[in-house]
């Protein structure tokens, strides 16, 4: 049974681990808001160039782009976007699981780039092909990292290094909620239009043009979408990891204290029976 002088090292320690926790979990759910303003604000863009590629698509037949080349599938490309850090619950755990069931599913050798320390610590040492590794600041993603990873699965789905580009992520919902997905991103097909309305259309400049600077920065918005929902996801885990943390540490300083001062008036009883047992002895 643990003495009294343990139960209040656990104390201090319990104290001292919530007292962490608790500045996590501030730090998080200041970094949260910001997140979520960046997805918010990326949402109507990411959405707007989907209703443009719907608009160009019903235009009739588009012009051939190597984002858009169809071929035979030999390998698979996946982008794997996890955290760089620890304590945030369940987040990179289901992300990597979902992952590694993705992997496994296909028939085909399946090559990836990891953005976060979790997803490579997790992959290269089970021996899987990892083509680039990048890692994140503790703010967040930024643009240049969503340039970096855009900039290596183009030039490999361009080359024919691979013949299908996926990314894995997690979508943002809401503090406590936060779905891994798994999305196409190459070889690109255009949305289809709700309601199938077609018409004609005559560009300027000519559509091969307009489709060669519009697929890259459609592109790119995918993956950098995918960044600022995974980091908004990110925090949010975080928060919610680190508020749980900071109660179960608060009920167990209550229990151990409750502990502590049971085990002290056991104590002070025992002594006192001592001392009435000696005057008593002494009497006789």
């Amino acid at each position: 049974m643990a003495t009294l002088k343990q139960i209040r090292q656990r104390i201090r320690a319990a104290k001292n681990i919530q007292q962490i926790t608790r500045a996590m979990k501030l730090v998080s759910a200041a970094r949260l808001k910001r997140a979520t303003d960046r997805v918010l604000e990326a949402r109507p863009y990411a959405d707007k160039m989907r209703e443009f590629m719907q608009s160009l698509a019903s235009g009739g037949n588009l012009p051939s782009h190597p984002l858009m080349e169809k071929r035979e599938v030999k390998r698979i490309l996946v982008i794997l976007i996890t955290s760089d850090r620890g304590l945030a619950g369940a987040y990179n755990t289901s992300l990597i699981r979902r992952a590694a069931d993705f992997i496994k599913s296909q028939t085909v050798p399946v090559t990836m780039i990891t953005v976060g320390k979790k997803g490579t610590q997790f992959f290269s040492k089970r021996g899987y092909s990892i083509e680039e590794s990048v890692t994140v600041p503790s703010s967040g993603a930024r643009l240049s990292d969503a340039v970096q990873v855009t900039r290596k699965a183009r030039q490999m789905f361009e080359n024919g290094e691979v013949d299908a580009v996926y990314v894995i992520y997690a979508r943002f919902f809401s503090a406590i909620r936060q779905t891994p997905q798994v999305v196409q991103l190459a070889p690109i097909e255009a949305p289809v239009s709700e309601g199938g309305v077609s018409g004609d259309y005559r560009f300027e400049p000519d559509s091969a043009s307009l489709l060669g600077a519009l697929l890259p920065r459609y592109f790119q918005t995918l993956v950098w979408q995918s960044m600022l929902e995974s980091t908004a996801s990110e925090f949010g885990a975080r928060m919610t990891a680190m508020t749980s943390a900071t109660d179960n540490a608060g009920k167990m300083i209550n229990s151990l204290t409750l502990k502590a001062n049971r085990e002290r008036q056991a104590g002070i009883t025992k002594e006192i029976l001592e001392v009435v047992g000696g005057a008593e002895a002494l009497k006789s």
